[in-house]
């Protein structure tokens, strides 16, 4: 077999003549084999057709809703590395496209140092975290070998990045982690700039598992605490609360 020498199979689905132009160049001049598509549905149908391992993807198409567009490639290519682009900086709008299955998100204009670099960060983090023995604190349950994670015995659907930031927070649990260390270890070991990326996935998470958790009983699961000026720390329920 011959051996592989792109970093992978991009797709860009914008219908900006310019910005859809330079991305399909840098992407082929910097490794990725990438095809550019200007409609949602020609993009969906180059996804699939390519077998693509990254989209980048415009929300703002004339033909689709970039949101819904993002729902159905993560349904049907659910491996992929989806990356948003958006015109839109409003925290509802970040949230709408990650709670639709975006790994991340990029806001118009960006620059195409720190996009390639966000793909590199990205693409060094798959495989995930070294896997280990499932752990349990209360009614919550991490499975690092399957990726799952569950409450009272349910799976809780967590996109890629929520998954590995609760990986880690779990298995530091009572600790103190700085906001620097978690976009360092899930994002990237040399990130720099805004950590929006880490507040609006820690929100998106603390939501899926208040639900999980009103689902089920309620169930008792941990606390994900704010520590104002440092970062985040997950607590275990105080036994005494009944």
């Amino acid at each position: 077999m011959r051996a592989r020498t792109d970093l992978g199979v991009a797709v860009v689905i914008e219908d900006d003549e310019t910005i859809g132009r330079l991305l399909d160049r840098a992407l082929r001049g910097n490794g990725y084999r990438s095809s550019w598509f200007r409609t949602g549905h020609s993009g969906l149908a180059g996804a699939r057709s390519e077998h693509a391992e990254i989209v980048l993807l415009d929300l703002g198409l004339p033909d689709v809703d970039g949101v819904e567009l993002a729902r159905r490639l993560r349904s049907e290519l659910p491996d992929l590395l989806l990356i948003m682009l958006t015109a839109r900086g409003d925290e509802i709008d970040i949230v709408s496209g990650l709670d639709a299955g975006a790994d991340d998100y990029l806001v118009k204009p960006f620059s195409l140092t720190v996009l390639l670099a966000r793909l590199r960060a990205h693409l060094r983090r798959r495989p995930s975290l070294e896997a280990g023995l499932p752990v349990t604190i209360a009614d919550l349950t991490l499975d690092p070998a399957a990726r799952r994670c569950s409450v009272a015995g349910s799976e809780v659907s967590l996109r890629p990045k929520e998954y590995e930031l609760l990986e880690i927070l779990v298995l530091s649990s009572g600790s103190a982690l700085s906001r620097e260390d978690l976009m360092a270890r899930v994002w990237d070991e040399n990130w720099f700039g805004s950590t929006k990326t880490l507040d609006v996935t820690i929100a998106s998470l603390r939501r899926r598992l208040q639900v999980a958790g009103d689902r089920h009983g309620p169930a008792r699961l941990p606390t994900l605490s704010t520590l104002r000026g440092h970062g985040y720390r997950l607590d275990p329920p105080d036994d005494r609360e009944q």
